[in-house]
């Protein structure tokens, strides 16, 4: 089980990892060591999400998501398979967890009495400003 809040879980069985070649400089080692990890979830098939979760995960408009509802992460950064196995899993545990966060609710609101005579004594003082700038009758 990978723990990603308080209140939820991703079971391990739910993510694939296959290895690929890198891409970039790198020499020989390159060419023969499939270090770059690509992990795929289905979030649309998920048993572990909330279905909010689900809803905004694949509400993204990413390249990272395909039709079919899956997340495809490539991670690459570093030399090493067991690196950017964890780099891979940090940034999926990252992407639910920011997903998982509910915005507040926005409730309208009016603009105060004294906030509505200070904005309007302001106005008055700039067009009395820009009165005086006019021209200057001889």
């Amino acid at each position: 089980m990978i723990i990603i809040t308080s209140s939820i879980t991703l079971d391990e069985d739910e993510i694939q990892e296959t290895f690929i070649r890198a891409t970039g400089p790198g020499g020989q080692n390159v060419n023969k060591v499939e270090t770059a990890v690509q992990l795929r979830f289905d979030i649309a098939h998920s048993t572990s999400l909330p279905d909010y979760v689900k809803n905004r995960l694949l509400g993204m408009a990413d390249q990272r998501l395909t039709g079919r509802g899956e997340l495809i992460i490539t991670a690459q950064r570093y030399r090493t398979r067991e690196r950017n196995r964890a780099d891979a899993l940090h940034r999926l545990i990252e992407l639910i967890r920011a997903a998982s966060v509910r915005r507040a609710i926005r409730r309208p609101t009016k603009p105060s009495r004294a906030s509505q005579e200070r904005r309007l004594s302001h106005k008055t003082k700039h067009a009395n400003t820009k009165k005086l700038r006019g021209r200057v009758v001889p």
